[in-house]
C-alpha cells in the first residue's frame, strides 16, 4: 500500500484507532474521509485539517451502507483505499441464558457491516490504481477473551474472510489485515485509561512504521500482539488464554 496520494475512507473514524489513523494518513498527504454515527466526533477529527471530510452513516444498517458507498464514490471518485475500522465490543456471560441483543448487534456491526461495505465498494475499487482494503480485526481473533465471546468470533470470522478476499482479489486490490492488541481507546467503558493496555499513540506509531514498509505486510502486527497471533503455532495457546483472561480481569478490577 502506498502511504501518500490516496483517497481513503475510514469507518469508525470519529475516535480511537480510526481517528488516529485518519490523522496520520492525512498528515502524509492523503485525502481522508472519516465516516461514523456521531457527526460531532467526526467534525472534531476534521477540524483544522483541510482535505479531511466527514460523512455520517450507521454500519449496522444495510440501506445506510449503500447510501454511503454511492455518496462517497460520487463525491470522491478517486477513492482507492477503504479502512474497515468500525466495530463494537460487548461483555457477555455464557454461563446462563441471556438476552442475545448484544451478540446480534455485534455480528451485524462487526462482521456483516464490513462484508456489506466491501461488497458495496468492490466494483469501484477494482477500477482504481493502488486500490487497498484494510480491515481491523483483533488479537482476540486468535486467542479469545472469555468475557467478549461474540466480539472474538466476529474478528476470527473476519480473519478467515480476509484470507479468501486476498486470494480472490490478488493483483487487483491489496488486502491488509490490521490486528491490534488491547489498546487504550473508548471501545469499552474505561478502556481509554485501563492499565495493561497499549497506549494509543504508541500503537499508532508502530503501525505507521509497518505501513511504511515496502512491500506492506499482509498482516500489520505490532510486537505486542504477536504472542496472541502465534500462540497456537508456538504451542502456548492454553497458557496465553489463561494469562489473557487474568490480565483483563485485573485491569478492569483496578479501575
Amino acid at each position: 500500500m502506498k502511504t501518500s496520494g490516496n483517497t481513503i475512507l475510514i469507518t469508525g473514524g470519529g475516535s480511537g484507532i480510526g481517528a488516529a489513523l485518519a490523522e496520520r494518513f492525512h498528515a502524509l498527504g492523503n485525502t481522508v474521509i472519516v465516516a461514523g454515527r456521531r457527526r460531532a466526533a467526526l467534525e472534531r477529527v476534521c477540524d483544522g485539517r483541510p482535505g479531511m471530510h466527514a460523512i455520517t452513516f450507521d454500519i449496522s444498517q444495510a440501506d445506510d451502507i449503500a447510501r454511503l458507498a454511492r455518496d462517497v464514490t460520487e463525491a470522491f471518485p478517486a477513492l482507492n483505499v477503504l479502512i474497515n475500522n468500525a466495530g463494537i465490543m460487548r461483555f457477555e456471560a455464557l454461563d446462563h441464558a441471556r438476552d442475545l441483543s448484544d451478540a446480534e448487534e455485534t455480528i451485524v456491526t462487526n462482521l456483516l457491516g464490513t462484508i456489506r461495505l466491501d461488497n458495496a465498494l468492490i466494483d469501484h475499487l477494482v477500477t482504481r490504481r493502488d486500490a487497498t482494503i484494510v480491515t481491523v480485526t483483533s488479537g482476540l481473533a486468535f486467542v479469545p477473551l472469555v468475557s467478549t465471546p461474540t466480539y472474538n468470533a466476529t474478528k476470527a470470522a473476519l480473519h478467515s474472510y480476509i484470507i479468501a478476499q486476498r486470494e480472490a482479489l490478488r493483483g487487483r486490490v491489496e488486502i491488509i489485515e490490521l490486528a491490534p492488541p488491547g489498546v487504550q481507546t473508548d471501545l469499552t467503558p474505561g478502556q481509554g485509561t485501563r492499565p495493561g493496555y497499549m497506549p494509543l499513540e504508541a500503537y499508532i506509531d508502530e503501525v505507521m512504521e509497518l505501513f511504511a514498509q515496502v512491500p506492506t505486510p499482509a498482516e500489520i502486527l505490532v510486537e505486542r500482539v504477536k504472542p496472541l497471533r502465534f500462540a497456537e503455532a508456538n504451542g502456548t495457546f492454553d497458557q496465553t488464554l489463561a494469562a489473557l483472561g487474568e490480565m483483563a480481569a485485573k485491569a478492569r478490577a483496578a479501575q
